[in-house]
């Protein structure tokens, strides 16, 4: 019983029992089928405890004759199935003209008239020679052609037979006698019923539903006491302080789906985050820390194994009193190359240049040189505060270091003419820097994706060799890349590698 995929059984009944009975509604009920109902059925027979009761005594008849106990049918004839019934369906020979026989045994028929055509042409199927006809206690009615859904009704006034011995016989209900060629069954005509509520088989239907899901939910608690690829332990996540956003709402959530797993997130850097796996590896195979990169790792990690998990944006930022929201490439070069130290030199307002960037183990700090300064290094540090020189410091702009992108965002919204980078999401949610397009582009996928933006990143998770299968390790990496991952990485406008045309490289085509 341990082997039997009872998920699978139920899911599959799930679909395979509503398709069964949608296939028995409209491919074999939903043939052609005739049908009738009573509507009314009802006797006058307390006539004396009224001053009008001889007028239904008396009609339809003569004078002479009256009516011993005159009753009242009025019988509906439909078409209940889903194909069209022609003249030539009914089940009745050639030379008749009549299709459907109405029988009222103990009574006869003394008048009756056709009501209620469901459409106006119908009408022309019941003109004389039509086979409507009434003989004794027996209505004939003709093979009048309906489509789907139409109807026409039959009102007969009747009167009950008195036996030989002169009592007043009882009276039955009409006894309908006819059918159609090639219908469900053997083609007889069927009565049916006034619909009030939910059908029966369509709250069968819904049960047998609802006792699918609940099966399967019994089954889940059943066989699984945690969610499928969970796994114990605790594990150590460092590195990139730009993709920390991700880093924490992830681990929070796998911690919420796996209870047994501890996840600690430290972002320092991404160098030093490199720096401490391989450390920790070279201590014991296989440690549960991973360690998340700007960028491709240098040759002095041979141990450590790469694996591309998003697409990532970085942006320039300025202080809103710079007056700059738009530069070139080159400008940003000429900028960071000392020959810019105020920013109306650029149009912008009479404000010094004060540059904020990240310490020389930063992920993002290497990008920024790599894609803006297209290989140079940056200048040397020449203030601790960000706003004054420090004594003896090179001429140029005013240059300091923060060990965060947060620490980045917050020194240039504080800083007047402060000039900075950092990861594009986190850029976005402040609304006390100004983003700085590049040569009029905006920090977006579509434009890094497309070559039109110079400024991205390949973010990778490096672990020391390869985790083992049922690690802490390789299960976060495994939730990073699923589609609850995918969406967290998304949400913080950065993109998954598998969305990509080479996933594997995660960069532009």
């Amino acid at each position: 019983m341990d082997g039997i995929p009872w998920e699978i059984i139920f899911a599959v009944l799930g679909v395979v029992v509503p398709i069964i009975a949608a296939l028995y509604e409209f491919v074999f009920i939903g043939r052609k089928r005739l049908g009738y109902r009573v509507q009314m059925d009802t006797t006058a027979t307390d006539v004396d405890s009224s001053q009008y009761a001889g007028a239904l005594q008396q009609f339809p008849l003569s004078e002479n004759e009256r009516l011993i106990a005159p009753s009242f049918v009025l019988l509906r004839i439909e078409n209940i199935g889903a194909s069209p019934i022609d003249a030539d369906d009914y089940a009745a020979p050639e030379n008749v003209d009549a299709g459907i026989a109405v029988e009222f045994p103990g009574r006869r028929v003394v008048g009756m008239m056709v009501t209620e055509l469901s459409d106006e042409f119908l009408r022309d199927s019941f003109r004389e020679n039509s086979g409507l006809r009434v003989k004794d206690n027996v209505i004939e009615l003709p093979k009048v052609s309906l489509n789907r859904k139409q109807h026409y009704k039959v009102l007969a006034a009747l009167d009950r037979v008195p036996d030989k011995t002169g009592a007043v016989r009882k009276a039955q209900p009409p006894k309908v006698v006819g059918g159609i060629k090639g219908g469900v069954g053997r083609g007889r005509i069927r009565e049916t019923k006034n619909q009030i509520g939910t059908p029966r088989n369509a709250v069968a239907l819904i049960g047998f539903l609802v006792a699918v899901i609940l099966a399967q939910v019994s089954v889940s608690v059943a066989t699984q006491d945690t969610p499928l690829d969970c796994a114990q332990g605790k594990l150590t996540v460092v590195g990139s302080t730009a993709f920390r956003p991700v880093l924490d709402e992830a681990a929070a959530s796998y911690v919420r789906t796996c209870p047994g797993a501890q996840i600690e997130v430290q972002a320092t850097g991404s160098t030093e985050g490199l720096d401490r796996l391989d450390a920790a590896g070279k201590q014991g195979e296989n440690p549960e820390v991973v360690a998340f990169s700007d960028g491709m790792k240098t040759d002095r990690y041979p141990r450590l194994l790469p694996r591309p998990i998003a697409f990532s944006l970085f942006t320039m930022v300025s202080n809103k009193e710079s007056g700059v929201q738009d530069l070139s490439a080159d400008r940003i070069r000429q900028l960071y190359a000392g020959q810019i130290t105020n920013w109306n030199q650029l149009n912008g307002n009479d404000v010094p240049v004060r540059l904020v960037s990240r310490y020389a183990n930063s992920g993002t700090r290497r990008t920024f040189e790599q894609h803006l300064l297209l290989g140079a290094r940056e200048p040397v540090n020449t203030s601790d505060d960000c706003r004054d020189r420090a004594p003896g410091a090179a001429p140029g702009a005013v240059r300091c270091e923060r060990g965060s992108t947060e620490d980045v965002l917050n020194t240039v919204a504080t800083t007047p003419g402060a000039f900075g980078y950092v990861e594009a999401g986190a850029a976005e949610q402040r609304a006390d820097v100004f983003p700085v397009r590049i040569d009029g582009q905006p920090a977006t996928l579509e434009g890094a994706d497309q070559g039109s933006y110079p400024f991205w990143e390949t973010e990778y998770a490096y672990t020391y060799g390869e985790p083992k299968a049922h690690s802490l390790t390789a299960g976060f990496l495994r939730y990073l890349v699923n589609e609850v991952g995918r969406d967290i990485v998304r949400s913080h406008r950065h993109k998954p590698c598998a969305e990509l045309a080479n996933p594997m490289l995660c960069r532009p085509a």
